[in-house]
């Protein structure tokens, strides 16, 4: 089923690899003045930043939504006949494994080079991260103390047994933090953390990350472990039950004093065979510029990349954080092998 929809001069079809499709966007790829985007980012706030681009530029966006890997292997099957422009991954583990297979080129930007710290970006111009998401952990306020709380490391303890949710092991996100303390411990280390800390777990992985959140909440968990724009959405969620259990929780940003919190990105590259080069980088430039910043703050409670953009009130009131400098790209590359300790550790 293929959906369509104009949204101030934005098209954007959502939906799987149908034939349909395929023959729309070459014939918009050949058109002066568009962008066609892969995107695998579904937020309806974005839709005001992409809509801005077009007024700002003229350049008029094409996007398709999918999950990430459905677009890469999209990517793959159009070879050099794909339409696609900008490949976005809401992750680094998945924009990364899209350079490695081959489907994106460097770009040589200054505006992308001073805005993007280099640790959130591809060291030779494959991909840059335009914003942020900590995975923290979230505590109930009833039942822990922070002062309990120290690092990811030290929630493999015993004394944390039958307390910790999080969600399943083949979420990229967690693959990610586990690339991370790969980098940081090496991997005997790091696969006996994994086994210590799924031996901890108050119950099988289940959900995404709002679900555990709602699981401290009622006390099935003490803690958990989640991004922070989904705690964000939660307390200024419409729905008064998302409401009351993010207010029962607290955040709490690991490895202070040590590494730093892990963050993951979201991110964007140019595709190998863009059409549309040159409006490809402009729109990647675009995505850092203060007004586009903003939408990822105020619109989805992202952090930007750019250091003195603004965030918004509600994570800004977690405090300030000491954020781990480790290359994403690093951590990326890690999820393969983060996946196989995970699993033997019955992470799953």
């Amino acid at each position: 089923m293929i959906g369509v929809r104009k949204i101030a001069g934005l098209t954007v079809i959502a939906g799987g690899i149908a034939a349909a499709v395929l023959g729309l966007l070459p014939v918009a790829a050949s058109a002066q003045g568009v962008v066609n985007l892969y995107s695998s980012r579904h937020y309806n706030t974005d839709e005001k930043l992409y809509s801005d681009f077009t007024a700002k530029t003229g350049i008029k966006v094409n996007r398709i939504e999918d999950d990430a890997d459905k677009l890469i292997q999209r990517m793959k099957a159009e070879g050099a006949n794909s339409p696609a422009d900008v490949f976005i991954s809401v992750d680094a583990g998945r924009i990364q494994r899209a350079a490695e297979e081959g489907l994106l080129q460097p770009v040589k930007s200054a505006v992308l080079d001073s805005a993007v710290p280099a640790h959130l970006r591809e060291p030779y111009g494959l991909w840059f991260g335009f914003s942020k998401r900590a995975r923290v952990i979230v505590y109930s306020k009833e039942r822990v103390k922070p002062a309990d709380l120290s690092t990811y490391e030290a929630l493999a303890d015993p004394k944390w047994k039958g307390k910790i949710a999080i969600r399943s092991s083949t979420y990229i996100y967690n693959q990610s933090l586990t690339g991370s303390v790969l980098a940081a411990l090496g991997p005997e280390k790091t696969e006996a953390w994994a086994k210590g800390f799924a031996a901890n777990f108050a119950r099988q992985p289940k959900g995404g990350d709002r679900d555990q959140i709602s699981a401290v909440a009622a006390g099935e968990a003490d803690i958990a472990i989640t991004n922070t724009y989904y705690l964000a959405h939660m307390l200024t969620s419409k729905k008064p039950e998302e409401k009351a259990a993010a207010e029962k929780v607290a955040v709490f940003f690991p490895n202070q004093k040590d590494r730093g919190t892990h963050v993951n990105i979201s991110g964007g590259g140019v595709a190998k065979n863009a059409p549309n080069r040159a409006n490809a980088v402009k729109f990647l430039e675009y995505l850092v510029s203060p007004q586009a910043q903003a939408y990822f703050a105020e619109g989805n409670y992202e952090y930007p990349v750019m250091a003195d953009a603004k965030i918004s009130p509600v994570i800004a009131a977690w405090g300030k954080f000491k954020e781990d400098g480790l290359n994403a790209q690093v951590f990326a590359r890690n999820n393969g092998e983060a996946l196989k300790i995970m699993d033997r550790a019955g992470w799953k």
